[in-house]
């Protein structure tokens, strides 16, 4: 049963459904049946419009579907929706009510023109935190093609299945049996992978793909460092428009935030929200969902989009962020979500009692294993340079526990598998040369960030680690076009230098605008 706090906090959300939306529950024997029923009765008994029907058919595990006036939406959950995924079944029922944050008609009619049939699967861990975007994204699609369905799957649940298909890690979207992604993503970043894997129907009309529009400033860009330059252009009364897959960006993967100052905690996707909710205080166009293919430098510089639209920019302002950098070694790709994982707190209840390795001796590597070392049977981690790089309160908690090994001076040079998922890593100590393999299931790569200025390659000055090349005003080597955060020189990737440098590049867009 869902507490009563909760039911109060639902309340508000669920009145004024426009649509009747029926939880249809397929039969089963299993001994958590009875708490998926006790849940959907809760919920619905929030809303005249929320029914639950039995279905015809039988499910070795809780399972049930979403309807919408009768008809399905193509939602399915098997297992209950709890923890982190309680909240994609809350959305799952506002959106079928056309209610909740949309996709604009751009983005609708991408989603409209995959191929289909066919029927996606997404196996999550209940714990997950970057589950439920894809959870989310997909169901959304689904919603909005006929001829996708979306199942969202609890792995703990079925893991014969889990083991079957090869998965050590979530989240897992697959399809006919063969994963097609692996890992957190936006909607935008889904329709990618699907867009390649299904294709596009030409039949469909895909209007508006031309469509120009001139913004005074345009922020590529919606993590710290863009909603602070978009906040700030706005402020000025200039014209603004966000480009962006999603808002938060690489901050949304961030567990626990202790160093933004004035406040003492908050974690990733509550700042993003935050973060989201600033933004939209103000009449800031956000193109969310889209990435930037080229710029065309020039007065006004020319932006396109994957989507097809041009988008044209007086100023324009790079916060593009970073990812988490790759160890590019053989047998990296093959395995990734096979054994190869680049987030311990999704995927490291994958590997309770298993043998991993941690690659990257910084903060983030050291927290890793410290978090892992505590349900793992033995934590290696591997750090090219001869020391920790990890502040000193970190590395004397991991050198405290006993299932820790430290190698340090090595460089990490193949994942090796056998063919279906990992069974150890090589490495080569950097004194001797000695090649030397050890046993592992499972490969965390924590090896810091790259910057993500592909599309400014050969545009902008960049440096040799690709980032973009910027003066104390956040200008970079053409004039009118500025960068901010961690895809620039700026040193110290941290989020609180990032709302600065974004503010800084704004005020400075502006300064110079009032020159011309």
């Amino acid at each position: 049963m869902l507490d009563q706090s909760l039911i109060e906090q639902l309340k508000p959300h669920f009145q004024d459904l426009s649509a009747a939306i029926d939880f249809k529950i397929k039969r089963s024997q299993h001994a958590k049946q009875s708490e998926l029923s006790s849940m959907l009765t809760a919920i619905a008994a929030l809303s005249p419009q929320l029914t639950i029907s039995e279905a015809e058919e039988f499910s070795e595990v809780p399972a049930f579907s979403i309807y919408r006036n009768g008809e399905p939406t193509g939602i399915h959950f098997r297992g209950i929706p709890g923890g982190h995924e309680f909240s994609s079944l809350v959305l799952a029922i506002l959106n079928a009510a056309g209610k909740g944050k949309l996709p604009d008609q751009q983005v609708l009619n991408r989603i409209r023109a995959l191929k289909g049939p066919a029927h996606i699967r997404t196996y999550v861990s209940l714990s997950c935190e970057n589950c439920p975007d894809v959870v989310q994204a997909l169901n959304q699609i689904a919603i909005y093609h006929p001829q996708l369905q979306h199942e969202m799957i609890d792995g703990g649940l079925v893991p014969e299945e889990v083991k079957r298909l090869g998965i050590s890690g979530v989240p897992t979207v697959v399809h006919e049996n063969e994963m097609i992604h692996f890992g957190r993503a936006s909607l935008g970043q889904l329709l990618d992978k699907l867009e390649d894997r299904f294709g596009r129907d030409s039949e469909i009309t895909q209007s508006d793909e031309s469509l120009t529009r001139h913004f005074q400033v345009v922020v590529v860009g919606g993590g710290p460092a863009g909603v602070s330059a978009a906040v700030y252009s706005a402020r000025k009364g200039l014209t603004t428009a966000v480009v962006t897959e999603s808002i938060g960006g690489q901050v949304q993967e961030t567990k626990g935030i202790e160093n933004l100052i004035a406040t003492v905690y908050t974690e990733g996707p509550q700042l993003s929200a935050k973060l989201d909710e600033h933004l939209r205080h103000y009449e800031v166009e956000v193109l969310e969902h889209r990435r930037v293919k080229s710029v065309e430098p020039g007065r006004p510089h020319k932006l396109l989009l994957n989507t097809g639209e041009q988008v044209l920019a007086d100023s324009l302002i790079i916060a593009t962020g970073a990812k988490w950098r790759e160890l590019n070694v053989p047998g990296e790709k093959n395995y990734i979500g096979r054994g190869v994982a680049y987030c311990p707190h999704c995927d490291g209840p994958y590997y309770k009692g298993k043998d991993v390795a941690v690659v990257g001796g910084g903060n983030s590597g050291v927290e890793a294993a410290i978090d892992l070392a505590g349900t793992c049977k033995s934590v290696t981690v591997v750090e090219f340079l001869e020391d920790l790089k990890a502040d000193r309160i970190l590395i004397d908690k991991l050198k405290s526990m006993d299932n820790v090994r430290i190698l340090t001076g090595v460089k990490t040079t193949e994942i090796l598998g056998n063919e279906e998922r990992v069974t150890g890593l090589r490495y080569q100590d950097r004194k001797t040369a000695q090649e030397v393999s050890i046993d592992l299931d499972g490969v965390f790569v924590q090896i810091g960030l790259t910057p993500n200025s592909q599309f400014a390659q050969g545009v902008l000055e960049t440096n040799r680690f690709g980032e973009i090349v910027i003066d104390e005003k956040n200008r970079s080597s053409i004039p009118g076009i500025y960068a901010a955060g961690d895809v620039t020189t700026t040193p110290y990737k941290q989020i609180v230098i990032s709302m600065g440098e974004g503010a800084k590049a704004a005020l400075a867009a502006f300064e110079d605008s009032m020159r011309q």
